[in-house]
């Protein structure tokens, strides 16, 4: 089972003094095409302008924009899944997992980065990083780019597995699964929601990696706390299970 996710803007800001190369991403192969969109940012956050940050970033702080600007390649990386610090990653509480719960996660997760492209959870040369979703640079439309280059491979990575997508929708540009798949939507009150969504594919993929779960059966059956499975919908190659948060 592989679980798709998506990353965060907010980052941990440290890291190893290691830099990336061929080794630190999954598909090595890949790892030139991947840095044409890599070398391309650096050298527009090196030359830019104070107003083009501003815009790339999505910010006007100073100390920021200061952090963001420096040269990416000599920037401290660590492992992909802690250097996220958003919502979903404040409940999925990797950190406080046993050894074999983070294991799991480093195996089967893949987490779709806005600059970097498709990541598995457990790399180990990602550095921090900041561009805005849905900006960009030198007119690149990079979640075109990833799609193009990058789903031959991870077709053939994923075709004996089970899918689960738990991407925002803005990530499902960079890849589009083309087996059956689960995907999952939050309600409250009859009303999607989208905080408490972040949280609960958090507090999900928290559960999957401590009961270890390796079938759609065994996501099923999993309990979650204050969740009720409305309805599940099938259209096509999709289905969709739809929570309640009560």
């Amino acid at each position: 089972m592989k679980i798709l996710f998506s990353p965060s803007e907010t980052k941990i800001a440290a890291g190893n003094e290691i830099s990336f190369d061929e080794n630190s991403f999954i598909f090595p192969e890949l790892f030139e095409k991947r840095m044409e969109i890599v070398k391309q940012y650096n050298d527009f956050i090196l030359n830019a302008s104070k107003e083009e940050l501003i815009k790339l970033f999505g910010t006007k702080k100073e100390d920021v924009i200061e952090q963001y600007s420096k040269d990416l390649f000599k920037t401290p990386t660590m492992k992909v899944i802690q250097r996220y610090d958003g919502v979903a990653f404040d409940y999925l509480e990797y950190s406080k997992l046993k050894s074999n719960e983070k294991a799991y996660l480093d195996e089967n997760v893949l987490i779709f980065s806005n600059l970097f492209g498709v990541l598995k959870a457990g790399d180990i040369g990602l550095p921090d990083y900041k561009l805005k979703q849905n900006e960009t640079f030198n007119n690149l439309k990079i979640e075109k780019f990833y799609n193009d280059n990058f789903s031959k491979a991870l077709d053939e990575y994923l075709k004996d597995e089970d899918i689960i997508d738990l991407r925002a929708g803005f990530y499902e540009k960079f890849y589009k699964i083309e087996k059956p798949y689960t995907t999952m939507k939050f309600i409250k009150e009859g009303k999607v929601v989208s905080h408490w969504a972040k949280a609960y594919r958090g507090i999900i993929l928290k559960l999957m990696a401590k009961n270890s779960v390796k079938t759609i059966d065994e996501l099923m059956n999993m309990e979650v706390e204050n969740l009720r499975i409305e309805e599940i919908k099938e259209v096509k190659i999709k289905t969709e299970i739809v929570y309640s948060i009560i």
